[in-house]
């Protein structure tokens, strides 16, 4: 996850000349991005360059990023009126550049290296809007759900229709399996994720199982900080559960149950640890998978900035190697 991002000279040599939604949207420039660890690490899928927030354009939110201050979002959404003000633009016309961009990839890709689209799921798509921007309390997030839970609902709603038809949109551009971040989500309570947030993350998955399924294209759904609720993250969908570092993965295979693949879930900072440690980390995780049938190694979560490309390639050679 995170895979092409500041750890990668080529990356940061683009993002001297280009900002990072000139990037989004140019699809050549995406598709470049795209590639670029795939050739430099030797990974068994590509994963779609292009940021979870791009929907907010679109939906008349405005977006930009401050140097050093991550998204700011213009128009933030705090009421009802906010919510019922907000368009319904097709997502494979809106951004239609991020489709381009899943073409020239999946066209660039050899055969057995698979491209997967991404995006973000309708409550860390709400936390953005609502804060304006990063937070670390969701403090403005979590009132608006207390005390407007009609628009709330109304606007996650909203947000998992779009992002539902988004991911078939990839996944008919040649996305070969879709991965829906929820970023987020662990910073619920299990009964507030059951009320608030399950029913549109299912719709979300619904619709893009419609479009993908057709086509074989496989749904991940990704949650940080799921432990608490698992059970109930695995039941709104997916046909891959994906989890971070907090619970071991043979807990997670466990809570999942049968017939469902399982993702994760090396902690990003083990990369950071010497050579001895960070191996020790890998083989945790492969022993406690224990070649279980639809296991995926990955990260618990994006690839930290700080990362050598060395560490990410011993990584993928050591789990290659068994």
């Amino acid at each position: 996850m995170r895979q092409a991002g500041r750890y990668l000279a080529e990356y940061r040599a683009l993002r001297a000349k280009h900002s990072l939604l000139d990037l989004c949207h140019d699809p050549a420039l995406a598709a470049a991005v795209t590639l670029q660890p795939v050739e430099r690490l030797g990974v068994d899928a590509a994963i779609l360059f292009a940021d979870i927030l791009l929907p907010f354009e679109p939906l008349g939110l405005g977006l930009s990023f401050a140097a050093g201050e991550g998204p700011q979002v213009e128009h933030p959404i705090r009421d009802a009126a906010a919510v019922r003000r907000l368009p319904t633009p097709d997502p494979a016309q809106s951004l239609g550049y991020v489709c381009e961009a899943a073409r020239l990839v999946a066209r660039a890709l050899p055969p057995h290296v698979p491209l997967i689209g991404f995006a973000g799921a309708p409550f860390t798509l709400a936390s953005y809007a609502i804060e304006g921007g990063s937070t670390r309390t969701f403090t403005l997030t979590k009132r608006f759900m207390y005390t407007e839970p009609e628009a709330w609902h109304a606007l996650l709603g909203r947000l998992a229709e779009f992002v539902g038809c988004y991911l078939a949109a990839q996944a008919a551009a040649g996305a070969r399996a879709l991965q829906l971040f929820d970023s987020w989500v662990g910073c619920l309570s299990p009964q507030d994720y059951r009320t608030y947030v399950q029913p549109h993350t299912r719709r979300t998955l619904a619709l893009a199982a419609q479009e993908a399924g057709g086509r074989g294209v496989p749904v991940i759904h990704f949650g940080t900080g799921t432990a608490p609720f698992l059970e109930d993250f695995a039941a709104a969908g997916g046909d891959v559960i994906g989890v971070d570092w907090r619970i071991p993965i043979d807990q997670a295979f466990a809570r999942v149950g049968p017939g469902r693949a399982v993702q994760g879930n090396l902690d990003p900072a083990a990369l950071l640890a010497p050579r001895v440690e960070r191996e020790r980390q890998v083989r945790d995780v492969l022993g406690r998978a224990a070649a279980r049938p639809g296991f995926i190694f990955n990260l618990g979560h994006g690839v930290l900035p700080e990362t050598s490309v060395e560490a990410v390639r011993a990584v993928v050679e050591q789990v290659h190697g068994g």
